[in-house]
């Protein structure tokens, strides 16, 4: 019998052929590629954004192979990965798959080497289907942050995302045409170089590490690491994912450890798809069920902030850890995960975007004032609803204002697929926040072209194309902006 990691090879070069991948699947691909160019392009004056970029060109300086989105910069491979992975996940808009963030740690890899090695757009689908798919399967196979025992939450001291270097190496290994034998190595080097899982200390220590839950760029680096070697000959241990008692859940001090979730039908079913969330808000996905609620009271009610005497919202069971709770805001990363701020930039109705980083808006007095009249409490109903539906993020806000209490409930946030048609995110609203993250940083010619170009991505000949309509000169960003 095929070990997993040799499943997963084998997945990777036969299962994920083009030909043989359902239409949902390739079409989500190309929405995860642009959703994720459109979260880097806003990234560009953020703190993180930048450092990520300077990191990628310090690192990946004379071989100008790939291209760091927004930017003229062409670097090496590792460099551009680096940066675009920095960048993807800076604002926190990207998109969301269990076990968490899948996309910024499994793309900018493959996008990078793919543009370097002159694969088509046929390729980088193939990739990245391959990629989410497994990365989700994983997720599902390990413990999860939402996990429940009789009705209770389990509290792990143990989370994190370091699966998806699998994925990650996957897709990189497949863009560059490894064999399904060398894929199957470089997969089992890839556990032996895993990050750590350090998540939950991220959520426990206030003000926030601007590394944040995990450092983006370094996963692609990870997964480069593994591809070559196992390129160059080394031999990986292709039991390290089979074996429960010393393998890979060991390693990221996984309690759970469930392998048949990724192996099942593997091939014939696809997941991740019904899984994806966009997200509307740059801020944590627990909250936008409730800026949803909040945004549509204040407009409804036409509500000034001054006016508001109190809002209260009902979370999740987990977010009751200090990054959600905190109230003392440095710097885009803390603004980014505190439930009080958040609800408080939404209740002024900042257009959801790059905006909401602005030093203006979150340092802003009113914001800040109104935040203090935030309070939060766990959703009464929160594992009875989610145990009913993975898409639940159970949502209810209390407005006191004007002398009266507005309340506002969903169980579906905008993003979503659910059982509610309104929560999913249609091509035409996935590219209009394309749009709105590009403004201001691409030439709107571009712009139009990239999403062209990435929702007919099958059609691409070489993905050099369609990052050179990435890259933006000084004079260009001048007249964008």
């Amino acid at each position: 019998m095929p070990t997993i990691a040799e499943r997963l090879a084998s997945f990777t070069t036969d299962d994920s052929r083009y030909e043989r991948l359902p239409a949902e699947v390739a079409h989500e691909t190309k929405r995860l590629l642009l959703d994720s160019i459109g979260c880097a392009l806003a990234a560009q004056d953020e703190f993180k954004g930048k450092a990520g970029v300077e990191y990628g060109r310090i690192v990946g300086g004379g071989d100008p192979a790939s291209t760091i989105i927004g930017t003229p910069h062409q670097v090496s491979i590792t460099g551009a990965a680096f940066a675009n992975a920095e960048l993807i996940n800076t604002l926190d808009a990207d998109a969301v798959l269990p076990p968490g963030h899948v996309t910024p740690y499994v793309l900018p890899g493959a996008l990078a080497a793919g543009e370097a090695g002159g694969a088509s757009g046929r390729t980088f689908i193939e990739s990245q289907a391959a990629a989410h798919e497994m990365s989700f399967r994983l997720g599902r196979a390990t413990d999860n942050q939402r996990d429940s025992i009789d009705g209770e939450l389990v509290r792990l001291k143990v989370f994190g995302y370091a699966s998806t270097i699998f994925g990650a190496t996957a897709a990189l290994a497949h863009v560059k045409g490894l064999p399904a034998e060398s894929i199957a190595h470089a997969l089992g080097i890839a556990g032996y170089i895993s990050t750590i899982n350090p998540q939950v200390a991220w959520f426990e220590h206030v003000p926030v590490s601007t590394v944040k839950y995990l450092a983006a760029g370094v996963m692609p680096q990870q997964a480069f690491t593994a591809t070559t070697m196992a390129e160059l000959g080394h031999r990986g241990d292709l039991q390290v994912l089979d074996d429960a008692e010393y393998g890979y859940r060991r390693f990221i001090g996984s309690l759970k450890w469930a392998p048949e979730h990724i192996t099942a039908k593997l091939g014939e079913d696809w997941h991740f798809p019904a899984f994806t969330s966009y997200k509307i808000y740059p801020h944590c996905r627990i909250m936008h069920g409730m800026m949803d609620c909040l945004i549509d009271i204040v407009r409804r009610e036409d509500l000034k902030p001054a006016e508001i005497e109190a809002i209260k919202v009902y979370v999740e069971g987990i977010a009751v850890r200090p990054c959600w709770v905190n109230r003392t805001i440095v710097d885009a990363m803390d603004s980014q995960f505190s439930m009080a701020h958040g609800i408080s930039v939404a209740a002024h109705r900042v257009p959801p975007g790059k905006a909401w980083m602005d030093p203006k808006v979150i340092h802003d007095p009113s914001v800040l004032s109104l935040m203090e009249r935030v309070t939060t409490q766990v959703h009464p109903d929160y594992v009875k609803l989610l145990s009913g539906n993975a898409a639940s993020r159970p949502a209810r806000v209390e407005v006191k204002a004007r002398g009266q209490l507005f309340i506002g409930e969903k169980r579906y946030p905008k993003g979503s697929p659910s059982p509610d048609p309104a929560s999913f995110m249609t091509d035409q609203e996935l590219i209009a926040k394309f749009h709105h993250n590009a403004d201001g940083v691409l030439p709107k010619a571009n712009a139009d072209a990239l999403v062209d170009m990435v929702m007919n991505l099958e059609k691409v000949k070489g993905l050099a194309e369609l990052m050179a309509l990435t890259r933006v000169s000084a004079t260009q960003r001048a007249a964008a902006e």
